[in-house]
């Protein structure tokens, strides 16, 4: 399971140190593709599995289904670590994200996130102001 906040430097070739704990869950190969608000998400390969499955399985008769489903599959790329445990990010990856210098690599369960430093901590700024409401609202979903 992948948990925690990390922050690590993008070098000049386009590569990221994926913090070690994080690299334990991560299977040989991984996939990585545009996620939501402008971050990049990194799946193991069993989890992209699960999810490519449902992806598959939505109507393509249905507009939304087929632009999530193109914007999702056209950015994805297997990876696989160096031996110094980085990836080397794609540019058009890069570009989406908007990483220049320091990337935020955090664990969300299933998955990995990176973001662009400015983004997160903006991110954080707006959402730790709701805190409390997103709480409530956490509890009327059962969690």
């Amino acid at each position: 399971m992948f948990m925690g906040e990390y922050t690590h430097k993008l070098d000049k070739k386009g590569r990221l140190i994926i913090p070690s704990k994080l690299r334990e869950d991560l299977s040989e190969k991984f996939v990585i593709t545009r996620g939501l608000d402008n971050c990049l998400f990194i799946y193991p390969i069993n989890e992209w599995g699960k999810l490519e499955k449902k992806l598959r399985s939505l109507p393509m008769t249905n507009k939304n289904s087929r632009n999530f489903v193109r914007f999702f599959f056209s950015g994805a790329n297997e990876c696989q670590l160096d031996n110094q445990g980085r990836i080397s990010l794609p540019i058009n990856l890069r570009e989406f994200a908007d990483f220049k210098d320091q990337i935020v690599i955090i664990g969300l369960g299933n998955r990995i996130e990176l973001w662009a430093k400015n983004k997160w901590t903006n991110y954080m700024e707006a959402v730790e102001d709701s805190y409390q409401d997103i709480a409530a609202a956490m509890e009327e979903l059962g969690i």
